[in-house]
C-alpha cells in the first residue's frame, strides 16, 4: 500500500520544479552575473579613458601619474621612478573618487 502512495507522489507535475529552477536562475542573474558585468564594463571604460597626466591607483594600491600609454600597458611615475603596469591593473582614477 505504501509503495502505491509513493508512486502517485513521484508522478506529480514537474511545474513547481521548473518554476523553482527559473527563480534560482533569476536570482543568480540579478545578484551575481549582472553586477559583475557592470564592474567589468566600468573597468574597461576606465582603461580606455586613460590619458597622460591622470593620477591613478592600481588594484595593488600603487599611486602614480600616467606618463606613457601603450596599447596594453601604462607607465606610471611613482615616487622615485617609473612602473609599467597592465591597463587592466588600473583600479581607479584619483580625480574621479574625489568627485564621487
Amino acid at each position: 500500500m505504501e509503495s502505491v502512495v509513493l508512486a502517485q507522489e513521484a508522478t506529480g507535475s514537474a511545474l513547481p520544479s521548473i518554476i523553482f529552477l527559473a527563480l534560482m536562475v533569476g536570482v543568480f542573474y540579478f545578484l551575481i552575473i549582472r553586477p559583475q558585468r557592470k564592474r567589468t564594463r566600468q573597468q574597461e571604460e576606465l582603461a580606455q579613458s586613460l590619458e597622460l597626466g591622470h593620477e591613478v591607483r592600481t588594484v595593488g594600491g600603487i599611486h602614480g601619474k600616467v606618463v606613457r600609454l601603450d596599447e596594453d600597458s601604462v607607465v606610471l611615475r611613482v615616487e622615485e621612478g617609473q612602473v609599467r603596469v597592465s591597463r587592466r591593473a588600473i583600479g581607479a582614477r584619483l580625480g574621479d573618487e574625489e568627485r564621487a
